[in-house]
């Protein structure tokens, strides 16, 4: 699910109740929220419970959506409340209200132990949990320089409609433009003696560019380049130390984004979509941007990796892994020496970079994949024992106060090359390759085995030089032999984020953003189908 999906007049009910911008700059005291956790984890206690955390939230929402010259829709949403968990009899029982006194959450812990002790009853083994040290009163928030929900709306609305006029001026026919928002505020404490206030922000500007032959009535289109981020406002500066242009001209973006420039982009590719040839299938060597690489990243790399994926606990929704367990103890050949995956909750400017998760473990880096290696998993504080940790990897989240937390996958990333190596260097010796930028459809299956990829830009390589644009391409995988094929990675001077506001999971699903980072890397040997061809 992408936001673009969420419609231009539509926003999902989970999102909360429509409020006055204005009140996008208030919080809630430290002090109160203290208050009613100590209610809630007292009340927990006298039932019996041997474990309780409490979760007061409040998620903050803007929504400004833009189609040409009109503006569609600016919409502010707010949602509070708080969620207890509590282990009651060795089981797991949650609860949620959004009636913020002290008794209204101490009854919902007492109904979470009720819930715990009616699941015991059916429960084989009780559950584990790996020891998580108390931090005490402590603090993190996103380290922003401007805080977007401070920023007038009329100024937003004249960005993105400057935006809009800038790439109908550069030949564009249609074009949407959004800017989604996000300020969580969550406050978390627990029977280990954590009290953990954060204040999350993270921003979002999605695009797309249409041009349209009216001879034909064939169109095309271009989406932009931005990833959502873990950042201010200050991200739409257009900091021109955060452009990367790549052999051919095309500018990709890192930790800042000149929107208009993309636009007059996207506006001029769109329209040269309309003429570019179509791609011959066949095997090519792939040259990839990492605003296309985090998608590949995502499927066949973050989801695989999730342990309760792994142990089948998805199996009846979202499908399980080929990543088996057996593949880690037999340090499983998940790609070429030169692939480093790795996964951190710590990545300044990312969506999923927190302070501590949402079961109060502190944050950190870890590695998944190692020289290849297959080497660990994403783990939280019930599943450590099952791979014989003794602590969790600090992956846990919620998406709502109201939603109970489970295992999520964290920024997961291809470390980049250490030697130095550009993007110009990496295309020299590759005959016949496509160079791909931006990410577009994908489809994966259940185990997250077979796979197929699509883009926003695609340039034919030839003899060391890239040539023309061409169109209609989609490549085919098989997770492992993918990751195999890897020959080259450009070092950490190209390294870039991409990533999605709504990662789905569980049931009932709920979304978590997460970013993924690469630099510009090589895969040789891909089969590459045209997707316009008919198969009749």
């Amino acid at each position: 699910m992408t936001g673009l999906s969420l419609g231009g007049l539509m926003v999902p009910s989970f999102l909360g109740k429509a409020i006055a911008a204005e009140q996008l700059q208030s919080t809630l005291d430290v002090a109160f929220k203290k208050r009613l956790a100590d209610a809630a984890l007292a009340a927990a206690r006298q039932t019996g419970a041997t474990y309780c955390d409490v979760r007061i939230g409040r998620y903050l929402r803007q929504f400004v959506i833009t189609r040409e010259d009109k503006v569609q829709n600016v919409v502010n949403t707010e949602s509070t409340g708080a969620g207890i968990r509590v282990i009651a009899n060795g089981a797991w029982g949650f609860a949620a209200t959004n009636t913020l006194t002290a008794e209204g959450v101490a009854s919902a812990a007492r109904q979470a132990a009720a819930i715990a002790k009616a699941n015991s009853k059916t429960q084989t083994a009780p559950v584990q949990l790996a020891k998580a040290p108390g931090f005490g009163e402590v603090s993190w928030k996103t380290p922003i320089r401007k805080n977007a929900m401070d920023v007038p709306i009329k100024d937003k609305v004249d960005l993105l409609l400057g935006v809009n006029a800038a790439a109908i001026d550069a030949g564009a026919d249609f074009v949407n433009s959004m800017m989604f928002l996000v300020n969580e505020q969550k406050y978390f404490a627990s029977t280990d003696g954590s009290y953990i206030d954060q204040d999350v922000h993270r921003i979002w500007v999605p695009m797309t560019v249409t041009a349209i032959d009216k001879a034909s009535g064939k169109f095309r289109t271009r989406d932009g380049l931005s990833a959502p981020m873990g950042l201010g406002y200050e991200y739409l500066d257009g900091d021109a130390g955060q452009k990367f242009t790549s052999p051919n001209g095309v500018i990709n973006y890192g930790l800042s984004y000149d929107m208009k420039e993309d636009a007059i982009a996207a506006a001029r590719q769109a329209r040269a979509k309309l003429t570019a040839p179509s791609v011959k299938p066949g095997k090519y060597d792939l040259v990839l941007d990492p605003s296309h690489t985090w998608l590949t990243i995502h499927e066949s790399v973050g989801h695989p990796l999730e342990l309760d994926r792994v142990l089948g606990y998805e199996a009846n929704y979202a499908g399980t892994s080929f990543a088996t367990l057996d593949k880690r103890e037999q340090r499983f050949q998940y790609g070429s020496e030169l692939v480093n995956l790795f996964a951190d909750k710590t990545q300044p400017g990312s969506l999923g970079a927190v302070g501590y998760d949402d079961e109060g473990v502190k944050t950190k880096r870890w590695d998944l994949v190692s020289a290849g290696k297959l080497v660990d998993y994403q783990t939280i504080r019930d599943q450590a024992h099952i791979l014989g940790k003794t602590e969790s990897d600090g992956c846990c989240y919620a998406d709502s106060w109201s939603s109970v937390q489970f295992q999520r996958m964290a920024n997961v990333s291809l470390a980049p090359g250490k030697a130095k190596l550009s993007v110009a260097d990496m295309i020299k010796d590759v005959e016949n390759g496509i160079y791909i930028i931006g990410d577009g459809s994908f489809s994966i299956d259940q185990q997250r085995y077979n796979a197929q990829f699509g883009g926003q830009l695609f340039y034919e390589i030839k003899n060391g030089r890239i040539t023309r644009q061409i169109e209609d391409v989609a490549y085919q995988i098989r997770t492992p032999e993918f990751w195999n094929a890897c020959t080259a990675i450009c070092d950490e001077s190209d390294y870039r984020l991409g990533g999605s506001f709504f990662d789905g999971k569980g049931q009932p699903g709920q979304v978590s953003a997460v970013s993924h980072g690469s630099s510009t890397a090589r895969f040789n040997g891909i089969n590459v189908i045209n997707t316009a061809r008919s198969l009749g």
